[in-house]
């Protein structure tokens, strides 16, 4: 069985290496793992596996975080794989180095590696596939092969690479939003294609605004959750003290904003943590590069676009609604997450969905037999950056109906990718649907959670 595994975050790396030992020939398609989200992840892995920890706290914990909205049998199966997830990852020789809490866990269940877990475990994985003798394809695919709602392959260089199942594991849509620290290949393109050829995607208004992002001369970096877990506070230019750090991200990124808009500055107070260097070694290279020492400077932080909860519509097998075309990590959304992540959750879907699309794949071995015409879509990006400008003015951190009808407005008057475009809709307009106020969707004139929204969005263009 031929399969093409599209993107080489720690999911898809996941899934290769998991394929792989199962004997089938896979393809992996992609550029450096440096430019993934998985590489960039700081804090690490949530798992349940500690005396005094057990399963049924983190799945609360995570229903809770994502304020009810959450597929339950879901959460409670991607969580009770956790321990899985975690000997998989003993059985490749990785050693986490320490646990933390972070916002909205009970338990210090976050397993991390100095800070720079994702980059640890991105290039263990990566290690492990070349070993296994799967196929590197460097590139990034240009649209997906699909017709009446069936997949074939991919499209890379003009050229159609066709494969019995192919695995969507691109990330998720988060470079669409003007000021983000995520990698910036995460335009959600190949989501918009699916979308446009008859694929179903859910909940696309759940974006999730990281707390402590910093804007720097270098770029736009992360100050990590466990930086707070550590002990830093939040503290305005007032030198008042205005929130429980350790609140989920969606309350602490929205008091930010809240303390911005009155024209205040927010800082990370971090000089009561010992030993900063060691513990966040990352984090403190960039900032010293900036001439910032959180040992005695306050940090500058604003919130930024980090997560995108939506994506495409799979079911608890990693199944989307087209045939032969699997979705796996931040590209996926089988409503685990709900309404906001839980910190951490989402290295643990990466490692658990990776898994059980393996297994899904090898019990329905999915065979390509007809011979079909097939067209290549791909465009070019066109202004991209006038989207990311109306998603992040219109559908931001506090959203409100009048502007998301502006938002909608401005981007029919937008020279883009068509599928870029499509998927920047369903943002804009299944926000405006969603009268109500639920994690880490927020609307001014709608600032309640209403029974009546207790319940998915789905979206097609």
């Amino acid at each position: 069985m031929k399969v093409g595994i599209l993107g080489n975050g720690i999911a898809g790396l996941t899934a290769a290496i998991s394929l792989a030992k199962k004997g089938n020939e896979v393809y992996l398609v992609g550029d450096t793992i440096k430019k993934t989200n998985s590489y960039l992840a700081q804090a690490g892995v949530a798992f349940p596996i500690l005396d005094g920890d057990s399963i049924r706290k983190h799945v609360l914990d995570t229903i809770n975080a994502g304020r009810y909205l959450n597929d339950e049998e879901t959460v409670w199966s991607v969580i009770s794989k956790s321990s899985e997830a975690y000997d998989f990852l003993l059985s490749l020789g990785l050693e986490f180095e320490g646990n933390e809490i972070e916002g909205g866990h009970s338990f210090p269940r976050i397993f991390t590696i100095k800070n720079e877990t994702g980059k640890h475990i991105t290039k263990l994985l990566y290690m492990r596939v070349k070993e296994l003798g799967v196929h590197f394809i460097k590139g990034l695919a240009e649209s997906i092969a699909i017709k009446n709602k069936k997949c074939y392959g991919v499209f890379l260089d003009g050229e159609l690479l066709k494969f019995d199942a192919t695995v969507l594991a691109t990330g998720g849509y988060t470079a669409l939003f003007k000021y983000t620290a995520g990698s910036p290949l995460n335009l959600g393109t190949l989501i918009g294609d699916t979308v446009m050829k008859g694929a179903l995607v859910r909940d696309l208004e759940f974006v999730q605004f990281h707390p402590t992002g910093f804007i720097g001369k270098n770029g736009i970096k992360l100050i990590s959750e466990a930086v707070r877990g550590a002990g830093a506070k939040l503290i305005n230019s007032d030198g008042e003290r205005f929130i429980n750090e350790l609140e989920p991200r969606d309350v602490v990124a929205r008091a930010i904003y809240m303390q911005t808009q009155e024209g205040k500055e927010v800082y990370l107070d971090a000089t009561d943590i010992e030993d900063f260097k060691s513990r966040f070694p990352q984090i403190y290279a960039f900032l010293k590069q900036e001439n910032i020492d959180p040992e005695r400077d306050m940090i500058p932080i604003s919130p930024i676009a980090h997560y995108s909860i939506g994506g495409l519509s799979v079911d608890a097998y990693y199944r989307t609604s087209i045939e032969n075309l699997y979705a796996i990590g931040e590209a996926a959304d089988n409503g685990f997450h709900g309404a906001n992540r839980l910190a951490s959750n989402s290295l643990l879907e990466c490692i658990v969905s990776g898994l059980e699309v393996s297994r899904t794949i090898f019990r329905e071995r999915p065979k390509l037999r007809e011979d079909t015409e097939l067209v290549n879509n791909a465009q070019e990006l066109g202004d991209v950056e006038g989207v990311k400008e109306i998603l992040w003015k219109h559908a931001g951190i506090i959203r409100s109906g009048e502007k998301l009808k502006e938002g909608i407005k401005k981007l029919k008057n937008i020279e883009a990718d068509k599928r870029i475009k499509c998927l920047a809709e369903g943002i804009l307009k299944s926000a405006l649907w969603r009268e109500e106020s639920r994690g880490v969707h927020y609307r001014a004139d709608f600032p309640s959670t209403r029974e009546e929204f207790k319940t998915p969005s789905f979206w097609r263009c």
